[in-house]
């Protein structure tokens, strides 16, 4: 299907361009979310009439997209999630996810501008690219984490890995203490029956 472009669309051309698409692209998405006009002799005479309107109110959504993406560029918002010890996460992280964290730090993001790189399946630090506008997006970034004080290491740069090592390190050494502990006291108890042995035989 011939369509004209009524807004820039990333990998398919620039506002007022003709292209040629799949059907089912054009009926589905293009058309219905006011992308494209389909291309005949009435929509070529509209687009040209509305041309230097529609270029206005892309310029001014772009100028508003640019301001957001200043302050949104480079966030990070912190998810909150069961996951295992090994931080797999007990089902996975959302658009909608993302979208309610960037919420709540104070920003309006709607979930269908975010796109996830891959499936968030896992604890750690995660991109998502927000699109602002077809010219403009920003990126921000997931903590999903098991509670704040985990987000908080893992912003500082520790894995889960990491701080289960750490963590496992620790109780290790608890345990050795321990040990070294209840061992001393043995020794103790064993020199001093030695001792009073020595006493009693003189």
């Amino acid at each position: 299907m011939d369509i004209i472009l009524l807004e820039r669309v990333a990998k398919l051309g620039q506002m007022g361009e003709v292209v040629s698409v799949k059907d089912g692209y054009a009926r589905n998405y293009l058309l219905p979310q006011r992308k494209a006009l389909r291309v005949n002799a009435a929509n070529l005479a509209r687009f040209e009439a509305e041309k230097a309107q529609m270029e206005a109110r892309n310029l001014e959504t772009k100028k508003e997209a640019d301001a957001l993406a200043v302050t949104l560029d480079g966030q990070t918002f912190v998810v909150i999630r069961s996951a295992s010890d090994a931080g797999s996460l007990y089902g996975s992280v959302t658009t909608r996810d993302a979208a309610d964290a960037a919420t709540v730090a104070g920003f309006t993001v709607d979930k269908r501008q975010l796109v996830l790189t891959g499936a968030i399946k896992e604890l750690g630090l995660h991109d998502v690219i927000v699109n602002l506008h077809p010219e403009v997006t920003a990126t921000i970034t997931l903590n999903v984490a098991r509670s704040a004080e985990e987000a908080q290491l893992q912003a500082a740069g520790k894995s889960i890995a990491e701080l289960a090592a750490e963590e496992e390190a620790a109780a290790e050494f608890e345990i050795q203490e321990l040990f070294d502990d209840i061992g001393g006291a043995a020794s103790d108890d064993f020199g001093d029956d030695a001792g009073s042995k020595a006493s009693n035989e003189e």
